[in-house]
């Protein structure tokens, strides 16, 4: 794929994510606390999370290290801050989840698999073959400060928030509970929200289309998914902090 091609892909990629943003916040995705049997055959949850989360790093890895660009430091930075996140979102996580006997729509999983094939091949490719190589001086450019800056804080928040989720059940509990501590005081959901500080952060860092991209995609994909929880939570607990936001602390 030609440079040009890639960019009007990329274009049409970032216009496919506003598209589906409005559509995503009427339509909830089937699973976890809003799961349903409408959405056809399902499977093992911590299974579905592995199969449609490891695709991203191996894609990524392929097209970044089969490409003809020079490997400078920032470009394998790049790489391993990508490997690392999805090292914790395909194993580590899903397998510190309390969800024996949950499963998830088989359909929400290919889609899954579908957008990361997509993200993966798109960021590992034009970091492998079409952009230009990143200088050793690029790690004292000003966005790659900024942008890993945003990215670790976005990491602190992700995996904090997750792991006050994870403490609400003791062993051979079910059922859902209300989160405290950290930015729960703020928002609903501030794992998607780290997450989200995460892809920004590695945007700003690497400065090209494709990690926009993924920016846009993961906003659009997690801010309806939060507004979901938040609507839930307070339907469900009638103590609920009316205070908290969904997603964006004072503000959504």
């Amino acid at each position: 794929m030609s440079y040009d091609h890639f960019i009007y892909f990329m274009y049409a990629w970032i216009a496919l994510a506003i598209v589906l943003f409005p559509i995503q916040l009427k339509i909830t995705a089937p699973y976890g606390r809003h799961a349903s049997n409408k959405w056809g055959k399902s499977i093992d949850n911590r299974l579905g999370w592995l199969l449609m989360e490891l695709i991203s790093p191996v894609i990524f890895a392929i097209f970044f290290l089969t490409g003809d660009n020079a490997k400078t430091t920032p470009m394998w930075i790049f790489l391993g801050l990508w490997m690392a996140h999805y090292s914790y979102r395909s194993i580590i996580f899903p397998f510190r989840t309390k969800t024996t006997g949950k499963s998830i729509p088989i359909l929400i999983v290919s889609s899954a698999i579908f957008f990361n094939l997509i993200n993966g091949f798109t960021n590992g490719y034009y970091l492998g073959s079409l952009g230009l190589s990143y200088p050793q001086e690029w790690l004292y450019d000003p966005r790659f400060i900024i942008g890993i800056i945003i990215f670790f804080i976005g990491v602190a928040i992700n995996v904090q928030s997750d792991n006050i989720l994870l403490s609400l059940r003791k062993p051979g509990e079910k059922g859902y509970k209300v989160p405290q501590g950290g930015l729960f005081h703020r928002i609903s959901c501030p794992n998607y929200f780290g997450e989200i500080l995460e892809w920004i952060g590695f945007a700003i860092l690497s400065w090209n289309i494709a990690a926009v991209g993924f920016a846009i995609w993961t906003a659009s994909n997690l801010i309806p998914r939060a507004i979901s929880h938040h609507k839930w939570y307070r339907e469900k607990f009638e103590h609920y902090p009316k205070s908290r936001k969904a997603i964006i602390p004072f503000i959504w």
